[in-house]
């Protein structure tokens, strides 16, 4: 672990390294195969118990990539619904900036694309989604008619309390400031000092906090289409955080 790297539980997978850099801590891919999984992340937790963050708080950091980013990276909240090591499986939460490269298609925001650098909330725990689950099935082939999926997901989409907007990917060429304010039912996102994107029925936690990067691609659509995989990268990409900052607010 590099000394700029504590507090945080280090992780580092396949070709991935997180290092010490003159701003803060640089998570890198030096290269990725699409055979084998390589990530680089920096977190708070190492089980789910360890999850602590609840709201009202407020995360606050700098952050660049570099490199033709080609799988996912960001940083923020989440409860990690796969976890090594643990039994079982729990649904997802998270309220923060992530970027999916092209493969991508997490496609469960109405009029938003499946893939880029957004800000986001899923909220799959919710009442209204465990109530709507056994549907499911159906609800798959109804949503690929056109007119039904228009008229129906929203209803769908406010059960995950699925929220995101999208943001300028050119962002991530330079340092720029990003806020979240966790609220209690909603979060708060800015980029440096403006209000991006406001999110309803968002986890009420506890959540653990990540940052990283990884050489992975998923496919999730409202009309049952489901996938991931790995994409290879020729060249070296990154994220690099500093002035990492989770404090309540009261």
């Amino acid at each position: 672990m590099a000394p700029s790297a504590e507090p945080w539980r280090v992780t580092e997978l396949g070709g991935g390294s997180v290092r010490a850099s003159d701003s803060g801590i640089r998570l890198v891919l030096p290269r990725a195969g699409s055979r084998a999984y390589s990530d680089a992340q920096i977190s708070d937790y190492s089980r789910r118990a360890d999850f602590s963050n609840r709201p009202p708080l407020r995360l606050s950091l700098r952050a660049r990539a570099k490199g033709e980013l080609s799988g996912t990276a960001g940083f923020g909240f989440w409860n990690q619904a796969f976890m090594p090591g643990q039994r079982g499986f729990t649904l997802p939460q998270a309220i923060w900036f992530f970027f999916t490269s092209p493969r991508n298609d997490i496609a469960l925001a109405q009029g938003i694309v499946g893939s880029g650098w957004k800000a986001a909330a899923i909220n799959t725990r919710d009442w209204r989604f465990l109530a709507l689950l056994p549907l499911a099935p159906p609800g798959f082939l109804l949503m690929r008619c056109r007119p039904l999926y228009d008229a129906l997901w929203p209803i769908g989409q406010r059960a995950i309390g699925v929220s995101e907007v999208l943001l300028d990917p050119g962002l991530l060429r330079d340092f720029h400031s990003y806020r979240i304010d966790w609220l209690a039912g909603r979060a708060i996102f800015s980029v440096d000092g403006e209000v991006a994107h406001q999110a309803e029925n968002v986890a009420r936690g506890p959540l653990g906090f990540i940052a990283w990067i990884d050489n992975q691609y998923a496919v999730v659509t409202p009309q049952g289409r489901f996938k991931r995989g790995l994409l290879a990268a020729s060249g070296e990409q990154s994220l690099e955080v500093c002035d990492i900052e989770i404090r309540p607010l009261v």
